[in-house]
């Protein structure tokens, strides 16, 4: 079973991911932070991440460069989902790995499940 870590602060938006992703059959891990999202990183090392940029703590571009920076996550598909839409900030994370990034506002939430059933099924 495929194991994906949701790094998100908002709340709602962080439970209407888990509970559709938890519904298409995944396992489901979340945090609202980036210093927490990095322990459940090293603790359980998820399939995909789905990454928030704006977070507490440590942001999503540092989480981002600890995964693709670690030889054993640089592997890991990191999905941005932001509401960070400037062109600046696609280019950063995607030129730092990401591997695919979405705008909040521009995108429903069934197309991002939609591109997570994509990675995780591509990798079987």
């Amino acid at each position: 079973m495929n194991n994906i870590l949701i790094v998100e602060d908002e709340e709602f938006l962080m439970r209407t991911l888990q509970d559709n992703l938890n519904s298409e059959g995944f396992t489901t891990d979340t945090a609202g932070d980036g210093e927490v999202a990095i322990a459940k990183i090293e603790k359980s090392k998820p399939d995909l991440i789905l990454l928030d940029l704006l977070l507490p703590k440590k942001d999503g571009f540092y989480v981002l460069n600890q995964v693709k920076q670690n030889p054993e996550w640089k592997l890991i598909p990191v999905v941005v989902l932001s509401n960070l839409g400037g062109d600046v900030e696609i280019k950063k994370a995607l030129e730092m790995g990401a591997d695919d990034y979405f705008v909040k506002s521009q995108h429903p939430i069934q197309e991002v499940i939609e591109k997570v059933k994509d990675y995780l099924e591509g990798r079987k």
